[in-house]
């Protein structure tokens, strides 16, 4: 299958665009330790984004994987997992800030030491979110792809140290017309003192039309609703 499209975001860097329905987003983890966020927003209405509570109540989960859905404030199927090495990834911690960044990995200036300074996660996105049009208020939960997190019986987040090695891989396709925003930074809760250098690559490619009977609509009954609620809006579009 040839690639559309492909990026490779390094140690602290960002990105952002819109890729059209009916497309495979491969991710690859290009070394161990690896740590994607992501924000996802309806290309044409940005108003609809990724809702993390109605996505984890509707499939009963506390993390995604193969089979699960990414779904919208609008109940509609946004995103599919299609291919999953790992088996988690990690809704809950979100992502980092400046305060957190400066405590953990030491206090870092662009006019110092130029493009080796060490980004967050917050000042990532919204950079992106002001390159489409947003602001700061329209910050939501992200996706850590490659990361696990688990809770104890008092809620207390515990990273899962040495999850992802390299190579590994999991594989979105779009159900909408999606604005991606990508953040090549650390888990906020990794313990590591050491600001990660873990290279991952972004490819694009074709998918196969999505049918009804197709494994991520029949996951749940609520996925199947979610779908039905994404094709309905696209006929009348």
């Amino acid at each position: 299958m040839q690639n559309i499209w492909t990026k490779t975001l390094r140690k602290g860097e960002k990105w952002s665009g819109i890729i059209k329905r009916g497309r495979l987003v491969r991710l690859t983890a290009l070394g161990e330790g690896a740590n994607l966020s992501a924000l996802f927003y309806n290309a044409h209405d940005h108003t609809e984004r990724y809702n993390m509570p109605d996505t984890l109540k509707a499939q009963h989960t506390f993390h995604l994987t193969t089979g699960n859905i990414l779904m919208t404030d609008n109940g509609r199927a946004m995103i599919s997992i299609v291919a999953d090495s790992l088996g988690w990834h990690d809704t809950i911690s979100g992502y980092t800030t400046r305060e957190l960044t400066d405590k953990k990995y030491g206090e870092s200036l662009y006019q110092k030491v130029r493009n080796d300074w060490f980004r967050c996660g917050q000042e990532n996105f919204t950079i992106e979110l002001v390159r489409n049009g947003m602001d700061a208020r329209d910050l939501t939960a992200p996706v850590n792809f490659f990361s696990k997190i688990t809770s104890d019986e008092n809620g207390n987040m515990d990273f899962i140290k040495g999850y992802c090695p390299y190579g590994a891989t999991v594989t979105l396709r779009t159900e909408m017309d999606t604005l991606f925003i990508l953040s090549n930074t650390p888990a906020p809760v990794d313990p590591s003192t050491d600001y990660p250098s873990v290279p991952v690559r972004c490819e694009v490619l074709p998918a196969v039309p999505v049918t009804p009977l197709d494994p991520c609509v029949l996951s749940c009954p609520e996925n199947q609703r979610a779908f039905e609620n994404t094709w309905e809006m696209e006929t009348l579009s």
